[in-house]
């Protein structure tokens, strides 16, 4: 029997899809994909297969999932398989780099950012932000792995050359205009089937959490749009929203295959648009949802049904 099959290394964000697997009556299976075994001489099983490694793995022990998982999926395309999210959305989703290179051949406005390898070369290419803020993160991050908030280099080699320096996993350190919005949030539109499908605002005044399942703490300075103290909800559904940056969007995610994603941006002062990131191991938030009465496993889950039913 054909199935949709889920290739995963961490069971706590994928529990939520499979909850709504099991209420649509869905055949599927887990392929937990933090190490294994490849025979090249047989042939996958027939289904769907859906990718959901995470840029963030390697802190979950699992270092080599992503790598693991790319011959995994070219093996499932070269059999002819349908693939979820392949090999190309999976080389997005482990670098920023080609993220931004994605983003700006589309004409979407990313940050100014200079990718560097080596303490000294992070040093030397910070001149370059000299007299404005700016921020670092890992080429290779989620959960907001690297990221802070700089004043001067000063205080960047002070930090670079300190015991609490965190070092890339592929070495690749990024530094970055700082973007200074009006105010505390940034906004992550979600796409199901390469479809736009809502927009979340989220909450940073605490901080740059951006993970809607997970809650990633970044305790640093770095907050990207200042401060403020109010309490409100951390993640709130936006209704009715519309730009005709996800028009961009959806075809940035067309022509690289990629099904699913959660594409960040932040706005400026005067309302410009900045994107920043493409998730394509894409969460929710339970209570943004249940308020919004839109569920994005839900939708998610329905999208897998459709094409196990298509074959």
């Amino acid at each position: 029997m054909k199935k949709i099959y889920i290739l995963h290394e961490n069971s706590d964000w994928t529990d939520h899809l499979t909850k709504r697997l099991d209420e649509l009556n869905l055949p599927y299976e887990e392929w937990f994909l933090d190490k294994g075994t490849l025979n090249l001489l047989e042939e996958p099983p027939e289904g769907v297969f859906y990718n959901r490694i995470s840029a963030s793995s390697h802190t979950r022990d699992h270092r080599y999932a992503p790598e693991y998982t790319t011959q995994v999926l070219e093996w499932l395309e070269y059999h002819g398989r349908e693939v979820i999210n392949g090999p190309r959305a999976l080389q997005l989703e482990v670098s920023k780099v080609l993220q931004y290179l994605q983003l700006n051949k589309y004409s979407v406005k990313t940050p100014k950012t200079i990718a560097a390898v080596g303490k000294d070369e992070i040093l030397e290419v910070a001149e370059e932000f000299s007299g404005k803020s700016f921020i670092t993160k890992h080429n290779r991050a989620g959960k907001g792995l690297g990221v802070q908030l700089f004043k001067s280099v000063e205080g960047l080699k002070s930090y670079v050359e300190s015991d609490a320096f965190e070092e890339p996993v592929d070495g690749i350190t990024l530094i970055q205009e700082y973007i200074e919005a009006p105010e505390s949030y940034i906004t992550r539109c979600e796409f199901v089937g390469g479809k736009f499908y809502y927009a979340v605002r989220v909450d940073t005044s605490e901080g740059f959490e951006l993970c809607p399942a997970d809650a990633c703490r970044i305790d640093d300075a770095f907050c990207p749009v200042g401060e403020e103290v109010e309490e409100k909800p951390k993640f709130e559904i936006i209704e009715n929203f519309s730009d005709p940056i996800l028009e961009k969007y959806e075809t940035l995610l067309v022509e690289n295959n990629i099904q699913v994603a959660g594409i960040e941006f932040i706005y400026n002062q005067v309302g410009e648009i900045f994107t920043y990131d493409i998730n394509t191991n894409t969460n929710y938030n339970s209570d943004a949802e249940a308020k919004a009465g839109k569920f994005g496993m839900l939708q998610l889950a329905k999208y897998l049904g459709e094409q196990l039913n298509e074959q």
